[in-house]
């Protein structure tokens, strides 16, 4: 899994790029065919904001989350692509079984 990670109007320091990268490893664990992943991390005023898009076979995944703190937008974010890898990996599931069922 590559992993992209850019900044706008922040800088991306390498405590935050390690929490990013150890955060979409969990993520790896629940559905192992991500090729690719690309993070934007953005301060607005008082908020912080990340958004991600996870390009898997058949489509992406994108979710976007804001927080007042960097970390706690992460882990925001982390949460909602879980959800919709689990979703999506349940969607495929339920195709498969109901392929083989014919």
């Amino acid at each position: 899994m590559q992993v992209n990670i850019s900044g706008q109007h922040v800088e991306v320091t390498q405590p935050l790029r390690e929490y990013v990268e150890q955060k979409l490893k969990r993520l790896e664990g629940h559905f192992d065919k991500i090729t690719n992943v690309t993070v934007i991390m953005k301060v607005e005023k008082l908020q912080q904001k990340i958004e991600a898009t996870l390009f898997i076979p058949g489509g992406e995944v994108v979710a976007n989350a804001e927080h007042t703190d960097m970390y706690a937008a992460i882990d925001a974010l982390t949460d909602k692509l879980d959800r919709q890898l689990k979703k999506h990996k349940e969607k495929q599931q339920s195709l498969l079984q109901g392929a083989a069922a014919r």
